[in-house]
């Protein structure tokens, strides 16, 4: 069996693969992913009888959904699993372990059949590395949508501190200040301060829920201010001046980062420039000439390695240049 028949009978396997996980996606997004999430959206909704709970649970879920149960359970015992539902978490996407696991799966599948049929025309190596490429998709999105997140919380933190102070200083409570806060502030500042005040509701502490915030949110801004929060708790304090003062501080850090990051522009580029450029030049090259380039994938004696040495040589200088613009304040 020639390569190009093994290629096209796996693309058949990885779109009936695909239908079969689209269907368990379909049928998992109609459910609630958590039952504490559940519970967390009915008290902006309402509550609801845990009878009918259960009916919607038992009405809608079939073979799909307990083997998606099986596979969900089987991720989450593992450690990468962990770390999955965290990063999910952080980034405020609605998926399971499963489904994201399924997410990577399907992008494999098809970057491995784009690359393939349309980019590199049947060449089974490159396609193979595209596939690798593919599979490392799920998690970079992952990644920029946190960074993206992370980002526009700790924009908004010293506007968000600035009504903290303001409804304290109104004569309201620390839990009040913070619904007030999940009602009037933007997103994502919104969404994490009302699971604050809604896993309190819950009956889960204020320390206990602030600390879930902080494991959501990584921003060293943020650690400072629960910090206070939870000093003022135990031993008293006027929280309204020291909450305003740590908003100014945000302030003039934001306002340093920023400098900083104008500054460091041209090297960022530069480091993009320099690592990006080889790897599209000769994705270019092969693209308008294969034979030409194709002696050097075709040739594992010195070929390989050389592409090995080469990409090896452009992560170790794109590290070195991002360590470099990388200055912590």
């Amino acid at each position: 069996m020639t390569p190009e028949q093994i290629a096209i009978i796996g693309a058949a396997a990885g779109v009936a693969f695909i239908i079969l996980v689209i269907g368990v996606i379909n049928v998992r997004s109609e459910r609630a992913s958590d039952l504490v999430d559940e519970r967390l959206g009915r008290l902006d909704e309402g509550f609801t009888s845990f009878l009918d709970e259960e009916e919607d649970s038992d009405s809608g879920g079939g073979v799909s959904t307990a083997i998606e149960q099986r596979l969900e359970q089987a991720i989450e015992q593992r450690s990468f699993g962990k770390k999955w539902r965290g990063q999910l978490a952080k980034a405020d996407i609605k998926l399971n372990v499963a489904e994201y696991f399924a997410l990577h799966i399907i992008s494999m599948i098809g970057f491995f059949t784009v690359a393939y049929f349309v980019v590199f025309r049947f060449n089974i190596v490159l396609s193979i590395l595209a596939a690798f490429v593919g599979l490392f998709a799920p998690r970079i999105y992952v990644s920029r949508a946190t960074s993206r997140r992370l980002n526009r919380f700790e924009a908004q933190l010293p506007d968000t501190l600035g009504l903290w102070v303001n409804a304290l200083r109104s004569g309201f409570s620390v839990l009040q200040a913070m619904e007030a806060i999940s009602k009037d502030a933007p997103e994502p500042t919104a969404t994490e301060f009302r699971r604050v005040v809604q896993e309190v509701a819950l009956g889960i502490n204020v320390e206990d829920a602030l600390d879930h915030l902080l494991a959501r949110v990584e921003s060293e801004d943020l650690d400072l201010v629960i910090t206070a929060v939870n000093i003022q708790r135990e031993v008293g304090g006027n929280l309204a001046e020291i909450l305003d003062v740590i908003s100014n501080t945000i302030r003039e850090r934001i306002k340093l980062k920023g400098e900083i990051r104008v500054l460091t522009s041209q090297g960022r580029i530069t480091g993009y420039l320099i690592g990006g450029l080889p790897i599209f030049l000769s994705i270019f090259l092969y693209t308008i000439q294969p034979d030409y380039m194709g002696s050097l994938f075709e040739n594992k004696t010195c070929g390989w390695p050389m592409v090995g040495i080469g990409l090896g040589l452009i992560g170790i200088g794109q590290a070195i240049i991002q360590k470099i613009v990388d200055i912590d304040i």
